[in-house]
């Protein structure tokens, strides 16, 4: 029996090599500290190696004014000094200001990690390549992909739903947000006189 189940939310937002550090930045921000008592809010931001040295100090920063505390891996804390993450810290749906952070190798290690932890709920890369955000789209097995944007846009009602009755990452029967219209089914009435199918 199919059942629309609203659980955890545990979202990421991934930074990719080839990203905006202006729109990543913002992005970032954004999608963790917009609100934090919801199931679309950022829990776990990864940073490609290549751009983290570059761009986790100005993360830091960022956090730090909004006072988000920060849990990284061993290569994060290389970067910017921060608690030591440990393995619950990638499960976790904080609903408050605490963040995850994780350096991870390129798009492969981002898609292995998302796949592996998330929620299916959310999951966002920041990047100005195509190619990799077409990736991203297709392998990230969440109810919501995003490119570019704010976790905090996985919403009912942003999407147009109306009402939002919950966000299912179930693949039966309804998946994502759902309003009134993913409660409901179908039911086809046929009229005929004598009408034969040949």
């Amino acid at each position: 029996m199919p059942v629309i189940k609203h659980l955890d939310g545990v979202c990421h937002v991934y930074i990719d090599s080839h990203a905006d550090p202006e729109k990543a930045l913002n992005v970032a921000v954004n999608a963790k500290t917009q609100r934090y008592g919801t199931c679309n809010t950022m829990e776990t931001l990864l940073v490609d190696g290549e751009i983290a040295d570059d761009i986790l100090p100005l993360l830091a920063t960022a956090f730090a004014e909004k006072e988000v505390e920060l849990r990284g891996c061993e290569r994060t804390r290389s970067i910017i000094d921060v608690v030591e993450a440990v393995e619950a810290d990638w499960e976790a749906e904080y609903l408050g200001p605490i963040l995850a952070v994780r350096v991870v190798d390129g798009l492969d290690g981002a898609i292995k990690h998302i796949n592996r932890y998330s929620s299916q709920h959310t999951d966002s890369i920041i990047t100005e390549n195509f190619t990799r955000a077409r990736r991203f789209l297709t392998e990230v097995d969440s109810s919501s992909v995003m490119v570019n944007t704010s976790t905090r846009f996985a919403d009912g009602f942003e999407y147009g739903l109306g009402a939002e009755i919950g966000i299912s990452t179930d693949k039966i029967h309804a998946r994502g947000p759902v309003g009134l219209e993913g409660l409901t089914s179908q039911k086809y009435v046929v009229f005929g006189d004598g009408h034969i199918r040949t």
